[in-house]
Order: C-alpha cells, then structure tokens, then sequence
C-alpha cells in the first residue's frame, strides 16, 4: 500500500522535530518545512538512520509566513510521494513582555508565524486533501488559548485565534472528508522558551513539563483516532477548567509567572 504522507511545519527542532521522527518511525512518509537548513540536515540524517520500514524525508528550509513558499512546498510533497494526506500546523513563536512597550517587529512576526503561518499552511494543503479524497489537520495550539496571560497576551490570542479556527474549519471542511484537530499543548521541554521574542525570558517556573517525544507521539495517535481536540496532560486539565471557572484567579496566578522583575 502506498505510505500516507504527513507535512509539517517548524519541522527542525522540539515539538516540531520530534513529531517528524515519530511519524516516520510510524511509517509515513515526511515533509519537513522549516527555517534552519542545518537541523534540518540532521533531521534527515537521524531519518535515514532508522531500522527498515521508516518513511522518507522531504526537507525544505523557509519560513511559513512566507505564503508563496508554503504553496510550493506542499505541491513539492505531493510531486514527491504522490499524495498528502496530513498536515500539522506547528510552526510558531512565543513572546513575554507588554503589549503596549513590545517591539512592534516582534509583534509582528509572532502574529504572522503562528497566524498566517497556519493560515498558509492550510490553505496550501487542504487542496491536496480533496483531490486525495480527504485528509487531516492537525493545528498545534496551547492550553493558554483558554486562558488569560498577561504578559504573553499576543502569544495567548495567536492560539486563541488557530483554536477558534479549528472549530470552525471542522465544519466547513466535513463535506471534504477533511478532519480538523485543535491540539491543545502544555508546557513542553523545548527549547521554545529560549528562543521566544520580548524582554522576558525567564518561563514560568515550578509548573509541570512534558518531554517532546510524548507530545509528538500523541500526535501520530491524534492522526490515527481523528479526535475533535487533544489536551495531554491532567494538569493542563486542571488549567483549562480553571480558565472557564474561575478565570480571574488564573490570570493572576499567569500574571505573578511572567511580570517582569524589577
């Protein structure tokens, strides 16, 4: 049988890497879009090392806000392996700091990787999908969607914004044969924290973590079982219904976690 075919963005490092590994282990073949070429290399090679019955890897380096890109990549998928069969949206940045006092720049690029990125990556892929006869999304958001962060606002409402859209791209996109997935990540042990745009630094400490490869194997579960949305963790759980029932306590329980320091 021909091997289903999975893109991802943000393919070269923490969740986005794992996932990659996780899927080819699973079998399918790998498009992999990100924007470091030398992780990417890595990748390719840890890929290529695999015990037989691994899928192969598509690597291409850009940036998803880059629509153009996005395009060609997933018609590069399919003139590669023939079909596309899942796609998951991970690519995106973080940012701490003030709305108001935050570098318009950095704004800017948060909104437009994990906004437009998703966008792109969506609207390049769902074609696919349909001629294939269906397929599946798979939109990587967080648990802070739910919740109000004052001082990762921009990051919060950019998953807020992918979550909502995934409720609803479910229902425009069922007569397609077309699942959606809202993935609803916690904290992870990546090194997103590191990279994360704004003067804050410093994540939130003392809260439990999640290895990578947990998260990416729950996500090749996810593609299986075609669930309506993943939460991964009983303690993120706990945050998302203290975020419906008592979302003033969790605000500022979120708000002592990033204030910056004098």
């Amino acid at each position: 049988m021909t091997r289903p075919v999975v893109f991802i963005t943000g393919a070269s490092s923490g969740i986005g890497r794992e996932t990659a590994l996780a899927f080819a282990r699973a079998g399918y073949h790998v498009c992999g879009l990100a924007r470091r070429q030398d992780r990417l290399a890595d990748l390719a090679a840890e890929i290529d090392e695999m015990a037989q019955g691994h899928g192969d890897f598509l690597a291409v380096a850009g940036v998803v806000r880059d629509a153009g890109l996005v395009q060609d990549t997933a018609r590069q998928a399919v003139d590669t392996f023939g079909r596309l069969d899942v796609l998951v949206a991970n690519a995106g940045i973080g940012h701490s700091g003030s709305v108001v006092e935050a570098d318009w720049d950095d704004l800017r690029t948060v909104t437009g990787t994990n906004i437009d990125g998703v966008l792109h990556a969506i609207r390049a892929c769902a074609p696919a999908m349909r001629q294939g006869g269906g397929g599946h999304i798979l939109i990587v958001s967080s648990i802070v969607a739910a919740v109000h962060t004052p001082y990762t606002a921009t990051y919060a409402a950019s998953k807020a914004f992918v979550s909502s859209l995934a409720g609803s791209l479910r229902l425009e996109l069922e007569d397609d044969q077309i699942q959606v997935t809202d993935l609803l990540v916690g904290r992870t042990v990546t090194d997103f924290n590191i990279s994360r745009l704004g003067p804050i630094k410093r994540g939130a400490s003392g809260l439990p973590t999640m290895e990578a490869d947990r998260v990416a194997e729950a996500i090749v579960r996810a593609a299986r079982g075609r669930p309506r949305r993943v939460v991964f963790s009983f303690f993120d759980h706990l945050i998302l219904l203290g975020g419906i029932l008592v979302p003033g306590i969790m605000a500022r329980l979120a708000k002592r976690q990033y204030q910056p320091q004098d």
